[in-house]
C-alpha cells in the first residue's frame, strides 16, 4: 500500500478487550500516555464495566498522562463503532473464527489493522482477507510479537557471517502447562470447529503459534511459496477436540527441515525457544525473552539480550513515516500453510489413559493433565529435528502427512 503521513495520536478501536485483550488495553494505555495513539472505542458483546475500565487505567482516576481524554466509546457493533469514532486503526483480538470478517469490515472503511494471531482459521479465509486488505489499500500487521524482537536481525547477521557454518535445519520447542479451566474459558477453546465453522484452536496454531511462526520466519521469511511439504503428528491428552501435544516438520523448497515440538501438558512450564542448527554450531533464541545464545566450535558460549519494537507502535510509525511493517500478512503465509495442514489432518489421536496423569496444582488446586516425559521429548524434537513417532514415544503413531 502507499502510505501518506498520518498525524498522531492515532485513533484506535479495540475489538476484544477481555482475555488477551487486557494486554492490548495496557499497551494502548502506555502508548496513549506517550501521545502515539488514542483509544477511541472498545467493541465487546458486553461493555466493560466502570471497574474494568478503571482497572485498565481508562477510568476517571487515570493518571495525568491520560487526563483530558474522553472515555472510549463502547458498542457491540464493530462497523458502527469504527464510523462513530473516526478510528483510523483497529486491533482485532477476538475468537479466531471471527478474524476474517472483522478485518474485512475494517478494511472496507479504510481502517488499518493489527490482527491477532493466528490471522485466520483457514487458508481460504487467509486468501480472502489478504486480498480484501490489498484491494482496500490499508495496512495490516499480524500480531506475532516475536517478529518485533531485535534478536531476529541479529540472528540473521550471525548466520550471514558464517558464525555456525551452513545452516542444516531449524527446530522449535514449547513446553507449557494449561489446566482444565483453560479449556472452559470460551466455547471455542480447544475446538477444531464450532458446527460448520473452523476454529483450529490447537497447540500449534494458537497458544504456541509463535514457536512455529518464528522458526518459519528465520527459515524462509515466513513465505508460503517456500514451503515444500508438511508432516504433522497431532495428539491430545485432554478431553478436547484439538491437539495439545504435537509435532510438525515443515520442509522448505531449499530442502531444510523446520521441526516444531510443543505441548500444553508439560511436567514443568518452560520458556519456548527456536534453534538454528549449523554445521559448526547452533543458535538458541528464547523468543519471549529476546535472548540469544550462540554456541560454536572453538569459542565459548556467547549470550545476548536484545530490545523489541512494539507492533502497534510500528504500525503507527508505518502510517506516519512509511516505516516498513514488521509482520505484513505475506510473512505469515508459511505459518498459515501449517494451520491449513493441521485443519485438514486427521483428528488428533487421544493418548491412552496410561500416557497421562492428572495433577492438582496451584493456589486454586486446578486439575491439569500431564504427559510424563514430554518435556524431554519436546526438547529432543527440536534438537534432533525429529517427530514424536521418530523419537520412540510409546504413545506416538504416525499420522498422515499433509502438503500445502
Amino acid at each position: 500500500m502507499t502510505t501518506t503521513s498520518m498525524p498522531l495520536p492515532l485513533p484506535v478501536v479495540l475489538a476484544g478487550a477481555r482475555g488477551h485483550g487486557r494486554w492490548h488495553l495496557a499497551n494502548l494505555r502506555r502508548l496513549q500516555g506517550l501521545g502515539r495513539v488514542r483509544l477511541a472505542g472498545i467493541c465487546e458483546l458486553e461493555p466493560l464495566s466502570a471497574q474494568e475500565l478503571a482497572d485498565a487505567g481508562f477510568g476517571a482516576d487515570a493518571d495525568s498522562g491520560l487526563r483530558g481524554h474522553e472515555p472510549p466509546a463502547q458498542s457491540d457493533d464493530f462497523a458502527a463503532l469504527l464510523a462513530s469514532t473516526g478510528a483510523r486503526a483497529a486491533i482485532v483480538c477476538t475468537p479466531i473464527q471471527t478474524h476474517t470478517d472483522l478485518a474485512l469490515t475494517a478494511a472496507a472503511r479504510g481502517v488499518h489493522l493489527l490482527l491477532e494471531k493466528p490471522p485466520t482459521a483457514t487458508w481460504a479465509d487467509y486468501a480472502r482477507m489478504t486480498e480484501g486488505v490489498r484491494q482496500a489499500g490499508v495496512a495490516c500487521q499480524v500480531g506475532f510479537q516475536s517478529f518485533g524482537s531485535h534478536a531476529l536481525p541479529a540472528i540473521r547477521e550471525l548466520v550471514r557471517n558464517g558464525a555456525i557454518g551452513d545452516v542444516t535445519g531449524f527446530g522449535a520447542a514449547g513446553a507449557w502447562v494449561r489446566d482444565d479451566a483453560y479449556y472452559r474459558r470460551a466455547p471455542w477453546a480447544g475446538r477444531r470447529r464450532l458446527g460448520a465453522t473452523d476454529v483450529v484452536d490447537g497447540v500449534l496454531t494458537n497458544p504456541l503459534a509463535h514457536a512455529v511462526a518464528t522458526a518459519l520466519e528465520l527459515a524462509c521469511g515466513g513465505r508460503a511459496e517456500d514451503v515444500a511439504s508438511i508432516e504433522a503428528e497431532l495428539f491430545r491428552a485432554n478431553d478436547i477436540e484439538a491437539d495439545d501435544t504435537s509435532s510438525v516438520r515443515i520442509t522448505t523448497t531449499d530442502g531444510l527441515p523446520v521441526t516444531v515440538a510443543v505441548t500444553l501438558c508439560a511436567e514443568q512450564a518452560g520458556e519456548p525457544y527456536v534453534l538454528v542448527h549449523g554445521e559448526r554450531g547452533r543458535i538458541t533464541f528464547w523468543y519471549k525473552q529476546d535472548r540469544v545464545l550462540l554456541q560454536r566450535a572453538g569459542h565459548g558460549p556467547e549470550e545476548t539480550v536484545h530490545g523489541r519494537t512494539d507492533l502497534l507502535e510500528n504500525l503507527a510509525d508505518h502510517l506516519e513515516h512509511g516505516t516498513p511493517l514488521l509482520v505484513p500478512p505475506a510473512s505469515t503465509g508459511a505459518f498459515m500453510r501449517v494451520v491449513e495442514a493441521v485443519r485438514t489432518a486427521p483428528e488428533p489421536v487421544p493418548l491412552p489413559a496410561g500416557a497421562w496423569e492428572t495433577r492438582h496444582e496451584g493456589p486454586g488446586g486446578g486439575a491439569r493433565r500431564v504427559v510424563p516425559g514430554i518435556d524431554a521429548l519436546v526438547a529432543a524434537g527440536a534438537e534432533s529435528l525429529s517427530l514424536f513417532s521418530e523419537l520412540g514415544a510409546p504413545w506416538a503413531r504416525v499420522s498422515e502427512g499433509a502438503t500445502p
